[in-house]
């Protein structure tokens, strides 16, 4: 969250845009600081959910490629763990050229194939990640797919898991594999929960269980060791045309 604050750098006067803001994860503790966000999500049923959560949120119905307000509406945009839901990433990033202000900034928050590919659970979920893996678009296909816009990639920074991580992302036991036992757990993770297999998911739960207890799960971790980082923040600058 910090991170996401520092990148995005909001004015407490300002409006500020959730796309692909679910249940409001991210957007009901930003508005709870005072400012003022509008989340947009495509499911009604998430969107639900978060409006039973009082805050002073805007909540619409959209998506990416169709979102509900009017042109320079917003000074930010925030994306976490959203992009690869996008069906369109090229009408996804010219509609929001389109909402985005000038000089005002995009923070995206995703993870690369590449990255991914060095997550240990590839070992134990194997068709699960291939399944997760093909979604996720490369930084060179969210440079093409943002051509013709005024959005330009400012700057990409690595984020690695923390111990004290609280959000549920993909790969948050990465430092806590045991957190993969619990199934509320795996059912609030998209790809366990629609990208995955029954049989292969027990299988690898199995197997995972016995590397643990007999210290093989070690040896298995450190084959995918990588300085990729295992997330990524993509900080996006919409330029006016003069300095484009």
């Amino acid at each position: 969250m910090e991170m996401l604050l520092n990148f995005l750098a909001p004015k407490k006067d300002r409006l500020y845009l959730d796309i692909g803001c679910g249940t409001g994860n991210y957007t009901i503790p930003l508005a709870k600081r005072g400012f003022n966000f509008v989340g947009v999500d495509p499911s009604q049923k998430m969107l639900m959910e978060a409006k039973s959560i009082k805050s002073n949120v805007n909540w619409r119905q959209g998506a990416a490629e169709a979102i509900p307000a009017e042109d320079g509406s917003f000074d930010g945009i925030i994306g976490t763990l959203t992009i690869h839901h996008w069906t369109n990433l090229k009408k996804s990033f010219a509609e929001i050229n389109r909402v985005l202000r000038k000089n005002g900034r995009l923070i995206l928050f995703t993870s690369t194939p590449d990255q991914m590919k060095s997550y240990w659970l590839n070992n134990y979920f194997p068709n699960m990640m291939n399944n997760s893996i093909s979604q996720m678009p490369s930084i060179t296909e969210i440079q093409e797919s943002s051509k013709g816009t005024n959005l330009q990639i400012k700057e990409t920074v690595k984020y690695f898991i923390k111990e004290d991580l609280k959000d549920c992302f993909l790969y948050v036991g990465k430092n806590n594999p045991e957190i993969y036992f619990d199934k509320t757990i795996r059912n609030g993770i998209s790809s366990f929960s629609t990208l995955s297999n029954l049989n292969e998911i027990n299988s690898g739960l199995i197997n995972l269980k016995q590397d643990l207890l007999s210290g093989h799960f070690e040896r298995i971790k450190k084959q995918y060791l990588s300085d990729l980082g295992d997330y990524l923040f993509i900080n996006i600058n919409k330029k006016s045309i003069f300095n484009s």
